[in-house]
Formats: structure tokens, C-alpha cells, sequence
């Protein structure tokens, strides 16, 4: 299983890089498990971090019953932020870094403290978090035609691509984080609104999750780490230049 791990590290590295998608890794190895596919994205990051690359936070995904209930699961999944994975607020990205990149928006958590598991609660996640910051993920998928199933997924980073981070820093001492709102606009028309409330009920529900799963693999959430918790609302496919209201980010994310 340690070739096996290797190689799929190896193709979805490939796939990146030439921007050319892979069939779904199910299709290929059908024995392989979620733990098999969360040391596959080890491997990945393992590789990346040896060319000098480093981890800047993490990625919670599949927060919602729906979502999960498609691919069949009963929790979410995750992935690592790396440091030239960060936009930052005002930027742009080109179309051609990615495959066929979504965008979603979501409170990214600043740790003041490391949270480790096992037991981390909702409680230890709110004590812990410095500040949150408006961000947009642009996820991305190195299988074709995002044809995924939850090995696929994990493997693959979370289908992580690029985070936009916002400038907003806000403490978050009085603010109910299950009713904060958001409003996204698409060429100054908006399509879609929503709340913390979507990632498992309160987004620190999510990282309470994430402290504890990392656990496993021996990983501890970091002060200073950027956390994102899930997504508001379904993700959006980019296509052209996108624009957000001043209260998100502001930016051009895809052009």
C-alpha cells in the first residue's frame, strides 16, 4: 500500500502541475480506504513541503447533510492551506491556474492558541480563535469533470485550490458566528445568500471536528493558522471575473 500511496501522490501532483484531470482515483483502486486516501494527501503535502513550501492553516469540507449524504458519509473531510495558495484581498488569479475551480465563502478562524485533540469542544475552538476574517475558497479538482467520490476528494486535498483572505479582522467576543450572513454577488447581481449556521450548525462546530480528526494522523492545529470551517452556501463556478461587495473581499479572484 506504500507504493500504491506513492504513486497516486505522484499523479495528483502531475495533474496539478500540467493542468491535465486524472480519472477518479475509485475507478482505479478500488480498495482504496479514506485513511489510504488522507495518507495519499500526506504524501502530497510531505512532497511540497520538502521543496519549500509550508502549511499556513487548514481546510474543513462536506459540512453539509447534503453533501454528505451524496457521497455517502457521516463527517467531514479536510485539507492543507500552503502559502502560495493565498490571494490576497484585492488580488487576481488567471483561469489557467486551474482545472475547473468553484469558489465558495466561508469566516476563516485565526488561532491565537494550538488546539490539539482528542476532546477539543466547541467551547476550546472560541477560546482559542484570535480574530475571523471574511474568505473565499476556490476549490479545484485534479479528477475529471469533478466526477468525486470521498477518497477522490481527500486524496486530492480537499479539492482545495487557492483561499482569498480578507482584510476585516474581528474579534469575536458578542458575535452569535451561526448568524452571521452572507450576501455573494456575481457581476453585481446577487445569486446566493447564507450563515455560519450552514457548517455543521456553528462553524466552530466544524474546527472542534477538524482538531480532533487531525488527532489521528499526529497533527495539532497551530496559533496563527488560518481555519476555514465550510462553506455558506454551494460553490459557484468561475468562469470570468468575478467581483465582491467591500464587506467580503475586495477582489477579482478569476480572470
Amino acid at each position: 500500500m506504500n507504493a500504491t500511496i506513492g504513486k497516486i501522490a505522484g499523479t495528483l501532483l502531475k495533474a496539478e502541475k500540467s493542468k491535465n484531470p486524472i480519472p477518479p482515483l475509485t475507478a482505479q483502486y478500488e480498495d482504496l480506504t479514506v485513511t489510504d486516501a488522507y495518507n495519499v494527501q500526506l504524501e502530497v503535502l510531505k512532497k511540497k513541503l520538502a521543496s519549500g513550501r509550508t502549511v499556513i492553516g487548514k481546510k474543513v469540507g462536506l459540512t453539509s447533510i447534503a453533501m454528505q449524504k451524496m457521497l455517502g458519509v457521516n463527517e467531514p473531510d479536510y485539507g492543507h492551506l500552503l502559502d502560495d495558495m493565498k490571494v490576497a484581498n484585492g488580488g487576481t488569479v488567471k483561469m489557467s491556474n486551474f482545472l475547473s475551480p468553484k469558489i465558495e465563502a466561508e469566516i476563516g478562524f485565526v488561532l491565537g492558541e494550538d488546539l490539539k485533540g482528542p476532546n477539543v469542544t466547541f467551547l476550546d475552538v472560541l477560546m482559542a480563535t484570535k480574530y475571523v476574517v471574511p474568505t473565499l475558497e476556490i476549490i479545484d479538482s485534479r479528477i475529471a469533470d469533478w466526477k468525486i467520490g470521498l477518497v477522490d476528494t481527500v486524496a486530492d486535498n480537499g479539492s482545495s485550490a487557492m483561499v482569498v483572505v480578507g482584510d476585516q479582522m474581528t474579534d469575536i467576543t458578542g458575535i452569535d458566528l451561526r448568524s452571521v450572513g452572507m450576501t455573494f454577488f456575481k457581476n453585481n447581481e446577487m445569486v446566493a445568500t447564507g450563515s455560519g449556521a450552514a457548517a455543521l450548525g456553528h462553524p466552530a462546530h466544524a474546527i472542534a471536528w477538524l482538531a480532533n480528526k487531525l488527532d489521528e494522523f499526529g497533527i495539532t492545529l497551530k496559533a496563527g493558522e488560518l481555519i476555514l470551517p465550510g462553506r455558506f452556501r454551494q460553490p459557484f463556478l468561475c468562469r470570468q471575473a468575478i467581483r465582491f461587495p467591500l464587506s467580503l473581499v475586495r477582489s477579482a479572484p478569476c480572470q
